[in-house]
């Protein structure tokens, strides 16, 4: 696994050499949806790719790639668009890799607005468009906001959070992020060591809200269905249950379909899209967790693209968190 070169890769991503190890041989035309620094690319054309396609919704990170994309020529292309979009990029490919949700390098950056840790804007957009964190904890009612945070963060105390808000918004509104972080502090019992902090489950859910994670990651994961060849490989690596349940429960839905019980009504057999490369989720190994801390919630899961016709996504049947329609009074 560590044959090729690594030099150029400094920063490691998160299960790629199991991600690469399950998938080889790598060849061919691959899609790295989630550009960010650059990592899964680069590992990817140093074991073999002969093209990758990174896709990023922030065009910043393209600024900060300059100084190495050239080194690998035409065989590197960059793409601003979600990858949601994926299969409007490029016709066909042979492999595609999703590394769903923040990255380090955007956690890094306060005036992004994403880390509970350093002040910024509370902003949380990963493009330039569309409402901000502030935008929605400054406008919308105690009810929205705590559905947000109980479905998108599975935060339980969600309304206790939301009246906070609300109350606090009246003297002033929120403009940065620690202000949010010292309101939810107050409503919840200071961590404990090695216990994640507070404001953890609040911001994925603002961050998940603002930009339609959940709705990307279905779409994105059909794209990847509609645009892969025959044998071609769908790579997934999520950080929390949510993601990993909708990521597991797409696949399932993509291996066929079988009667549950002799008892039931029985089910017309549909050829499946996938077959999975492994029973289970993937999980970092010992050496992976010392050197990236980070890897300890994630999980990888790889599928093997038939030649079976590309379904249609049941939201429903997904799990996909959504938020309900309230009644404006």
């Amino acid at each position: 696994m560590e044959s090729y070169n690594t030099k150029s890769t400094p920063h490691i991503p998160v299960l790629i050499l199991p991600l690469i190890e399950t998938s080889a041989p790598i060849r061919g035309t691959w899609i790295d949806g989630t550009f960010g620094a650059g990592g899964y690319s680069k590992y990817l054309l140093e074991a073999g790719a002969d093209h990758v396609i990174g896709i990023d919704r922030d065009p910043s990170v393209f600024g900060m790639a300059q100084s190495w994309v050239g080194d690998y020529g035409e065989r590197l292309s960059l793409v601003q668009d979600t990858f949601s979009n994926l299969d409007k990029v490029v016709d066909q490919a042979d492999g595609v890799v999703l590394d769903i949700g923040v990255s380090s390098m955007q956690l890094d950056q306060a005036e992004r607005g994403f880390s509970f840790q350093r002040d910024g804007p509370l902003d949380m957009r990963m493009g330039e468009t569309g409402r901000t964190a502030a935008d929605i904890i400054n406008t919308e009612t105690v009810e929205q906001i705590a559905d947000i945070l109980f479905l998108f963060g599975e935060e339980r105390a969600s309304r206790r959070i939301a009246k906070s808000i609300a109350a606090r918004r009246k003297i002033a509104l929120f403009e940065r992020t620690l202000e949010l972080v010292e309101v939810i502090e107050r409503c919840l019992p200071r961590s404990k060591p090695g216990h994640s902090h507070p404001a953890t489950r609040s911001f994925q859910a603002l961050r998940i809200a603002v930009n339609g994670e959940y709705d990307q990651l279905i779409a994105g994961l059909a794209a990847a269905e509609r645009v892969l060849s025959p044998g071609g490989i769908l790579a997934v690596v999520s950080f929390h249950s949510v993601e990993d349940r909708i990521v597991k429960r797409f696949f399932q839905a993509r291996c066929g379909t079988q009667a549950g019980s002799r008892y039931a009504p029985s089910v017309e057999a549909v050829a499946a899209q996938f077959n999975m490369k492994s029973r289970k989720a993937i999980k970092a190994n010992i050496d992976e967790l010392q050197r990236n801390p980070r890897s300890r919630s994630a999980k990888l899961r790889v599928g093997k693209r038939t030649d079976a016709a590309a379904m249609p996504v049941d939201l429903k049947a997904m799990a996909v968190p959504q938020l309900p329609v309230r009644r404006v009074t």
